[in-house]
């Protein structure tokens, strides 16, 4: 089990805000986030496998509708933990501008789930990294 430290806490949400050296943490033990883009106005929601290289999200995908929509615009990513036992949980997200890459030296650490091919890599180089995480209730109600 993970031992984490308490961070500061928002009194408005009552989470903890956790600092960048704790995302970056918990981007690099994860593999599944979401990509979220806006087509038309509508924003939609994408789940991709990834990988943390040299500080960016890097995915691959076909060309379509992911592609189209990341490359060239700014875009969120998105991943969380839970645990329904305890009532617990984090997220982070990733804003940044998305662009086409050549594929990673290590891309075998980026291969697709689906059988579907991936041609394209895309990396979102971040511009704002942040994260809460709901902390271990006190049993107190804090108002």
């Amino acid at each position: 089990m993970y031992e984490w430290q308490a961070g500061p806490i928002e009194v408005r949400t009552w989470l903890e805000l956790l600092d960048r050296a704790e995302c970056d943490r918990l981007l690099e033990t994860q593999h599944v986030g979401r990509l979220a883009i806006v087509i038309n106005g509508q924003p939609l929601i994408f789940p991709v496998n990834y990988a943390m290289l040299d500080g960016a999200v890097v995915f691959r995908t076909a060309r379509g509708t992911k592609l189209f929509g990341a490359v060239g615009h700014s875009v969120a990513f998105e991943i969380d933990g839970t645990d329904p036992i305890y009532h617990s949980g984090w997220s982070v997200l990733v804003v940044g501008k998305a662009e086409e890459c050549r594929p990673p030296a290590d891309a075998l650490r980026l291969q697709p789930w689906s059988d579907a091919p991936k041609d394209h890599f895309v990396r979102i180089r971040p511009h704002a990294v942040t994260g809460r995480r709901i902390p271990p209730h006190t049993g107190r109600n804090p108002s």
